[in-house]
């Protein structure tokens, strides 16, 4: 509408100049190089307009064919990236597919065509990966850690790799230099504390933990638990180095970090202990005790209160069992000592407690408990007969209680950092075992699963062709 009104103005104003001109011709003279016009001044402005005109038309043409080779590269540029545009397609729905050896040659195909982009090189990482071929899959994620608008991606992939590998010395700078740009993800700050811990350096485990929190990557219990673990770890290596009073100030700040952890309680007390602080140590040890009962807080609260006597280490228990009556680890553990003592109407009743504690009615009586009525019954006032029973029952009694991994299900005798199966940090815990105890796998951090998972058949959702645990797909 507004181009009609122009020309219409425009056409108007030549009309009116037409009929001007007409009206007034006058004459004009023109004397150059020998050379004489007459004219009027109508025909001289026409000649002048038509001058424009041509000039003006001259200048659209040259540019037009100076604009040329511009269009055609960008004509052509707009077909590469279409058919880059298709490439990447087809390659992400052969990835889906598991067909990794079209996704590979679709990504070779988006990458020549669209110049390196960052997802025909993501594209092309990961179809090589589940081609097994890693070299063309490092390359890839070398590519994109050279970009500044992909460097996280190729980092991330770099870690996979050396974290399927086993190479973590590979994968701690690099996962350190993604947690710089990515301060806030909560799978990368697992993944730091958890290579950090592998490599024994728990200052800086407890410094990434810190830090962690901070940020909000990680929950802040989870955080303090193993900001406990740390500092327990700290303390042992303050106490090799001679230095015994740093290393309890460590376990008493693990001990109130981590207080279910009964090897940081009892490694305060014994500290304490040995610096001449027995009410102290004491002190700890119900602490932890009243946090989450076991069996070595039990052992060594009867060394450091009740000294070396049989009758004082069963006065001691029996001081123990009573901060927690309900728990069975205290009275089978006050039975045993008074069984030590021959105290055997006190280790009746404290192994009865033990019984009704454990729900033994129903069969669930461990096989140390059973142990313990099989011992009554041989050295006490029974019936010797049932000492049979309870030793024939023992042979059924559930497992005793070990340090279960939270991760892989595996059980440990001795609590450790990791866990000694699938090397995870922090997820050993003091319950009983299910039936199967053994482990499942080596379990990986989530960064060293891939970022494009492929369909698990027998699921329906995304897994992985490389057979890694369940903790590999999770992100914390």
């Amino acid at each position: 509408m507004i181009r009609l009104l122009v020309a219409l103005v425009v056409v108007a104003g030549a009309i009116a100049a037409g009929a001007f001109f007409a009206g007034n011709p006058g004459a004009v003279e023109i004397v150059w190089q020998g050379w004489r016009i007459d004219t009027s001044v109508g025909v001289l402005a026409g000649a002048a307009a038509l001058l424009a005109l041509v000039v003006a038309a001259l200048a659209l043409l040259v540019a037009a064919v100076r604009r040329v080779p511009r269009n055609f590269r960008r004509r052509r540029a707009d077909r590469r990236r279409r058919l880059g545009e298709t490439a990447l397609t087809r390659g992400l729905v052969a990835l889906a597919a598991g067909d990794a050896g079209e996704a590979q040659r679709q990504a070779r195909r988006a990458t020549a065509l669209i110049d390196n982009s960052p997802t025909a090189l993501l594209l092309a990482a990961e179809a090589a990966q589940r081609q097994g071929d890693e070299a063309a899959a490092r390359r890839a994620y070398a590519a994109l850690r050279q970009r500044p608008d992909s460097e996280f991606l190729g980092l991330r992939g770099l870690i996979g790799q050396a974290l399927r590998a086993g190479n973590d010395a590979a994968a701690l700078p690099l996962a350190e230099r993604a947690q710089r740009l990515r301060p806030a993800a909560g799978w990368l700050a697992d993944s730091v504390v958890l290579l950090q811990a592998r490599a024994g350096d728990w200052a800086a485990v407890h410094e990434s933990l810190v830090e962690a929190v901070r940020r909000g990557a990680l929950p802040a219990d989870q955080a303090r638990h193993r900001r406990g673990v740390a500092l327990y770890e700290l303390s042992r290596r303050a106490e090799r180095d001679g230095d015994r009073r740093r290393a309890a100030g460590l376990a008493a700040k693990a001990q109130a970090m981590a207080p279910d952890l009964a090897p940081a309680a009892v490694q305060h007390a014994r500290l304490l202990a040995e610096l001449g602080r027995r009410r102290a140590a004491t002190k700890a040890l119900e602490r932890g005790w009243r946090a989450a009962p076991h069996p070595d807080l039990a052992r060594a609260y009867a060394q450091i209160a009740g000294g070396s006597r049989p009758l004082e280490r069963a006065a001691a228990l029996q001081k123990l069992a009573d901060l927690d009556p309900q728990a069975a680890e205290g009275r089978l553990a006050a039975g045993e000592a008074a069984l030590d003592a021959q105290l055997w109407g006190e280790a009746r009743r404290h192994l009865d407690l033990a019984l009704a504690a454990l729900g033994a009615a129903d069969g669930r009586a461990s096989r140390r408990l059973c142990l313990a009525m099989a011992r009554l019954a041989e050295q006490g006032p029974d019936d010797p007969a049932a000492a049979r029973q309870w030793l024939d029952r023992a042979i059924a009694a559930p497992r005793a209680p070990a340090y279960v991994c939270a991760r892989c299900g595996a059980a440990a005798e001795l609590w450790q950092p990791q866990c000694p199966y699938c090397g995870q940090f922090d997820t050993l815990a003091w319950r009983v075992p299910e039936a199967a105890g053994e482990a499942i796998g080596a379990a990986l951090p989530a960064a060293a699963a891939p970022m494009l998972p492929a369909p698990d058949v027998a699921t329906g959702r995304a897994g992985t062709q490389s057979g890694l645990a369940a903790a590999a797909q999770s992100d914390k």
